[in-house]
């Protein structure tokens, strides 16, 4: 059984020692200090307890370090003999080879903790998968997560010196989108010449939001996206639907590629000629790699787990925010889907690719007298949505409030204008794209009719 399992933890006592001897000694070496290690890097109760001290007296006062500071501040904290009295601090600074090496000695110390953090990790793994907590594919997702979180941590930078990423970073950024190859590090194109415009594409690590009440046609309007980005700037993406099934998913895309109406799709009633049509789509499909999943009741780990074993996936669209399950348990909606929102976000960033997803709007907008537009704080929970969102887009149709109109206004209403109102920006200018929504093949097309695939 799990619990049997003793495995002897791995640190290395002199590294340690050496590490806080050569603060004791030199306190600038706390800055080298804390560019790899954290209270939890050291092996030994003592070590830490020295260490979180260090670290008090570095942020407090000014950096003054010695055994004498060190011992008072063990005592206020009641962990003075825990940490073995003066006497062991006197020994700390004495058994220092040389501060010059503080860097070599930490990186030592880091190394040994990851170890720890593996060994940890992979014996909760044994135990959950022994004693048969949740079903072995959540066990498996969850497991992958957490050594992928280590590795994480293990490659993290410290601070970068702002001529270091100038050269390195921004310089070479704009020479490879400037460059013969410039198409390959621009943003995706998404099919709407405006939008692209309002956005420049689909960016890397972007965390984009698609809000709207019901029936407004988000989840055509992501469909679109995805067969947009697959089909015409020849990317790899996959859309997770909560709601929907595959067959579902497939069907609206096949009748919007073949000019079918997708009503028809459920009745059968189609002509040889639509089945031609439907036929020749179908072929245009087979090497797009666009990859639908109709898990319901994921949580973003999952997904995350999901998309990395596919391998060079340039996007993610999901439908909808509000399914999207929280991996621990929160106090309240609120908690988790801030935390939702915020893993999202990271996941965006950790796997280098933009992650749009579907968002449901509140009530908020139909309280709003004449105008229902929406706006930023008609997101559901909305501080945390708006916050960790790079890009917020939302879908209004005039036509979905045409009952409250005057009857003889009503004629009036064009059904198939949509306004696609790009209310956040983090790269550069808000405002309203005009778009209009084709509702017998749910497909949206811009105004203009710009396609920037080529």
């Amino acid at each position: 059984m799990a619990d049997n399992i003793n495995v002897a933890l791995p640190y290395n006592l002199e590294a340690e020692q050496s590490v806080l001897g050569s603060i004791l000694i030199e306190p600038r070496c706390m800055e080298d200090a804390l560019m790899y290690l954290k209270t939890d890097s050291f092996y030994l109760p003592q070590h830490r307890h020295i260490f979180t001290a260090m670290q008090e007296m570095f942020s407090t006062s000014n950096g003054a370090i010695d055994p004498v500071l060190i011992a008072d501040v063990l005592a206020k904290d009641g962990v003075y003999d825990l940490a073995g009295g003066r006497d062991y601090l006197v020994q700390l600074s004495q058994a220092v080879p040389s501060t010059a090496n503080i860097e070599k000695y930490c990186k030592i110390v880091q190394e040994q903790a990851y170890l720890r953090e593996l060994i940890k990790v992979s014996q909760d793994i044994i135990q959950e998968a022994t004693e048969g907590a949740g079903e072995a594919s959540l066990i498996l997702d969850n497991a992958e997560q957490r050594i992928y979180d280590i590795r994480q941590g293990k490659t993290t930078n410290g601070p970068s010196r702002i001529k270091d990423v100038i050269i390195n970073g921004v310089f070479d950024k704009l020479k490879k989108i400037t460059g013969d190859s410039k198409d390959e590090y621009k943003g995706i194109p998404t099919g709407f010449g405006i939008l692209d415009k309002y956005i420049t594409g689909l960016n890397k690590s972007d965390f984009i939001l698609i809000g709207a009440r019901p029936a407004m046609g988000k989840t055509s309007f992501a469909l679109n996206l995805a067969q947009n980005v697959a089909m015409g700037a020849k990317k790899k993406v996959v859309f997770f639907s909560l709601e929907m099934t595959k067959e579902q998913l497939a069907e609206r895309l096949l009748a919007s590629q073949a000019g079918v109406a997708s009503q028809k799709f459920r009745t059968g009633d189609l002509t040889d000629d639509e089945w031609v049509r439907i036929g020749n789509a179908a072929s245009s499909f087979y090497d797009v790699e666009l990859y639908l999943d109709d898990t319901s009741s994921i949580t973003v780990p999952e997904i995350k787990s999901r998309v990395r074993r596919l391998k060079n996936v340039d996007a993610i669209m999901i439908d909808y925010l509000g399914l999207i399950q929280s991996a621990g348990r929160k106090e309240n909606r609120v908690q988790e889907v801030s935390e939702i929102t915020r893993q999202l976000k990271m996941m965006a960033k950790d796997l280098n690719i933009p992650v749009i997803c579907c968002a449901q709007l509140s009530r908020g907008t139909e309280g709003r007298g004449k105008s229902h537009k929406p706006q930023l704080s008609d997101l559901r929970e909305s501080g945390s949505i708006e916050q960790d969102a790079d890009i917020v887009m939302f879908l209004y149709r005039e036509e979905y409030y045409k009952n409250e109109v005057d009857e003889d206004k009503q004629d009036e209403i064009d059904e198939s204008m949509t306004e696609l109102i790009v209310a956040k920006n983090r790269h550069g200018q808000t405002g309203t794209i005009e778009l209009s929504f084709d509702k017998e093949f749910t497909r949206f097309r811009a105004v203009d009719n710009v396609r920037d695939y080529n």
